[in-house]
C-alpha cells in the first residue's frame, strides 16, 4: 500500500523531532511505499539537510511552516465574501470556546447561552474545510489571512455579545498577534499537496504528531476520503498550552481555543489514534478522542547495542549510581545532588556519575550551577595526606574515555537514577532496563507505566525519598539483580523496534481493510474502467499499473490548474526515489 507520512519539524530532516522513530518505521515496513510530506521548523533545519532515505521512500515533498511568501492571489467579490464568512465563523467558534480552552471563567450568562459543544465542533469543521476549499479553488490563502479583513472578522467575533470577557477585552495589538498565529497555523491549507497525484493517491495518511502535521491528513480525508492515522508520543496540544503561558490573557485564550478545536477535529476524523503511552492517552481522551479509536503503541528502541551489557549485569561497580540524559532544569539534578549528600552519610564509599550534555544556553548555565553545588557539597577527598583529592561526583559526556557509548555508561553503575520533574516517555529509563539495571525514578510522565513494578519509584522533588530508595538498593545486591532481570525482560517484551513495527503493520492493514479509498480508474480516453482495481491491490505489495491512472472520487480536476503555493528550493535527488520540494 502507499502511505503518506506527515511530519512537522521531523523526518526526513537531520535531528528532526521523532526522526529516528520515523526512520525505523519506514525501514521496517519495506513492503509498503512511503511518500513523506514534511513541514520544516526553521531555516537552520532546512540548511542541515535530510537523513539518508531508504528505497521505499518514493517521494519527499516539503514546505516551510516558519515562512510564507505572499501568493499574490487576488480574490474576486464572491471569493472575498466566502473568505469573510468562513474565517468569521472559525473566529466565532474560538470566542465561544476560548474561556473553557484557556481554563478561564466565562462572563455571567455566557456559559448558559453557549451552544452545545458538538454544534461548535461542527461549526469549526465547516469553517476549516470551507477555507481549505477556497484555498484550493483560488490558489492560496496567505494574502487573505494577512489582510485587514481577517483582523476585522476576528474583532467582530471577540466583540460579539456572547463572547467571554477575556475575548471582548482584547486590544488591537492582541488581535494582530492572534491573527498572525492563525495565519501561520493555517498555512498547510494553501499547499499544493492535495491533488490526485499527491495525498489523493495515498491509501493511508499517517501523521507522526498532532497539530500542523495532521492538518494535511484532515484535508486528504476531506477531499479524497483517505483514512487518517495519528501517532502522538507527546500531545501537541499540551505543548501549545505550555508555550502560551507568557502571552496576554486574550491571546492565550484564543490561541488555546484554536488548538483545542483543531485537536478535537483531528481526533474525531482519525480512523485510529496511537498514543505512545498512557500519559498521552489520558490527554487525548480529555481532548475528546473516542476511547474506541485509541491504541497505545510504545516507541520502539533498538535493544542490540545494550545486549552485551544486559547479559553481564554483575560487571557493574556495586557502589556507583549513574544518571544519564540531557542536562536541563527539568531533570532536577539539584535534588539528585542533595539526595546524594544524604546517601553518602549512609554509604560513604558511594560515587555518583552524571553523564550527559547540556542543551543550549539554559542547559549550560544549569550544568555550571550543578558543578558549583557538587563542589560545595562534596569537597575533594584524598585517601592520605600526600594523595590527590577526588570528588565523588563526576560530570561526563557520552563519547568520553570513561563512557564511549550509552551502554558502557549504564554498565558503570549498579543503580540508574532518574530525578526528573517533567518527563514524557523516559528513553534513558528504557535503555537502563535493556542493560538489566535496577532503577530509582521519580513518578512523572510515563515512568510508572514503563517501569511496571521492576524498579523503585518516588515522588518528584523529594531528595529524602530518592536517597532512601537508592540506599535500599545499594545495600541489597540480590534485590538489585532480581529487579534488573525483570526490567530487562519487560523492556524486551514491550519497547523494542520489532514490536513497534509489527504493531503498525497490523494497524495499517486494519485501517485499509476497513476504510479503503474508492477511486475511479480511467482509461487513456478518460472513460471509467469498472473492476479495474484488482482485489489483490489490498494485499501488501506494489500492484500499480502504469497504464492506468486513478482519480479520487471527491477530487475535482480543476484544482490542479491552480498555481501551487510555497515550496522550498529544490534539493539534489537521491537514487531510487522521486524528490519533490
Amino acid at each position: 500500500m502507499r502511505i503518506g507520512l506527515l511530519t512537522e519539524s521531523g523526518y526526513p530532516y537531520v535531528g528532526g523531532d521523532a526522526g529516528l522513530w520515523c526512520d525505523r518505521l519506514v525501514r521496517g515496513l519495506g513492503q509498503h511505499a512511503f511518500d513523506v510530506y514534511a513541514l520544516s521548523r526553521d531555516e537552520r533545519q532546512e540548511d542541515e539537510g535530510w537523513t539518508p532515505l531508504p528505497s521505499q521512500v518514493r517521494r519527499v515533498r516539503t514546505a516551510p511552516l516558519w515562512m510564507a511568501e505572499d501568493d499574490g492571489v487576488g480574490y474576486g467579490r464572491r471569493a472575498r465574501r466566502r473568505f469573510t464568512e468562513a474565517y468569521g465563523e472559525l473566529a466565532a467558534t474560538l470566542c465561544a470556546g476560548s474561556a473553557e480552552a484557556a481554563g478561564l471563567a466565562p462572563t455571567a450568562g455566557a456559559e448558559s447561552a453557549a451552544e452545545p459543544s458538538a454544534t461548535q465542533a461542527d461549526r469549526f469543521a465547516n469553517a476549516l474545510y470551507g477555507l481549505a476549499e477556497l484555498a484550493r479553488e483560488e490558489g492560496g490563502l496567505v494574502g487573505a489571512l494577512r489582510s485587514e479583513t481577517a483582523v476585522r472578522a476576528l474583532e467582530r467575533a471577540c466583540r460579539a455579545p456572547r463572547a467571554p470577557r477575556t475575548a471582548r477585552e482584547a486590544r488591537v495589538p492582541e488581535l494582530l498577534t492572534v491573527a498572525a498565529h492563525l495565519e501561520r497555523a493555517l498555512r498547510p491549507l494553501s499547499l499544493d499537496w492535495y491533488e490526485d497525484d499527491g495525498l489523493g493517491s495515498a491509501d493511508l495518511c499517517h501523521a507522526a504528531s498532532g497539530g500542523a502535521a495532521a492538518l494535511p491528513g484532515l484535508l486528504a480525508r476531506h477531499f479524497h476520503g483517505v483514512p487518517l492515522l495519528v501517532t502522538e508520543h507527546g500531545v501537541r496540544l499540551r505543548t501549545h498550552y505550555l508555550a502560551a503561558t507568557d502571552a496576554a490573557p486574550a491571546v492565550r485564550a484564543l490561541v488555546a481555543a484554536f488548538h483545542g478545536r483543531l485537536a478535537a477535529e483531528i481526533y474525531r476524523r482519525a480512523e485510529r489514534i496511537t498514543p505512545g503511552n498512557a500519559h498521552a492517552r489520558r490527554w487525548q481522551e480529555r481532548c475528546g478522542a473516542d476511547r474506541a479509536k485509541l491504541h497505545t503503541v510504545y516507541p520502539g528502541m533498538d535493544a542490540a547495542p545494550f545486549t552485551e551489557v544486559g547479559e553481564a549485569p554483575d560487571a557493574a561497580d556495586p557502589g556507583t549510581l549513574v544518571w544519564v540524559g540531557r542536562i536541563d532544569p527539568a531533570k532536577d539534578l539539584i535534588s539528585l545532588l542533595h539526595a546524594f549528600a544524604q546517601i553518602r552519610k549512609e554509604e560513604p564509599k558511594t560515587r555518583l556519575r552524571i553523564i550527559g550534555a547540556a542543551d543550549g544556553a539554559e542547559g549550560a548555565a544549569y550544568l555550571a550551577h550543578c558543578r558549583a553545588l557538587a563542589a560545595q557539597l562534596f569537597p575533594d577527598e584524598a585517601e592520605g595526606p600526600h594523595a590527590v583529592g577526588d570528588n565523588p561526583v563526576s560530570f561526563e559526556e557520552i563519547g568520553g574515555p570513561e563512557a564511549p557509548t550509552p551502554a558502557e555508561a549504564y554498565a558503570s553503575g549498579a543503580v540508574t537514577v532518574l530525578s526528573s520533574v517533567v518527563e514524557g516517555f523516559p528513553i534513558s529509563l528504557v535503555e537502563a532496563m535493556f542493560c538489566a539495571r535496577a532503577t530509582v525514578s521519580t513518578d512523572v510522565g510515563a515512568v510508572v507505566e514503563v517501569i511496571g513494578g521492576t524498579g523503585l519509584v518516588v515522588p518528584p522533588r523529594n531528595p529524602q525519598a530518592l536517597a532512601e530508595a537508592c540506599v535500599a538498593l545499594l545495600r541489597d545486591p540480590e534485590r538489585r539483580a532480581r529487579l534488573g532481570a525483570a526490567a530487562r525482560a519487560r523492556a524486551l517484551e514491550l519497547f523494542t523496534v520489532e514490536q513497534n513495527i509489527a504493531a503498525f503493520h497490523g494497524i495499517y492493514l486494519e485501517i485499509v481493510a476497513r476504510c479503503p479509498v474508492r477511486r475511479v480508474v480511467l482509461d487513456a480516453g478518460g472513460e471509467p474502467l469498472p473492476f479495474a482495481v484488482p482485489a489483490e491491490a489490498r494485499v501488501p505489495g506494489r500492484w500499480t499499473d502504469p497504464a492506468l491512472r486513478g482519480v479520487a472520487r471527491r477530487g475535482p480536476g480543476w484544482a490542479g490548474q491552480r498555481a501551487p503555493v510555497r515550496a522550498t528550493s529544490a534539493v539534489a535527488a537521491m537514487p531510487g526515489a522521486e524528490r519533490v520540494r
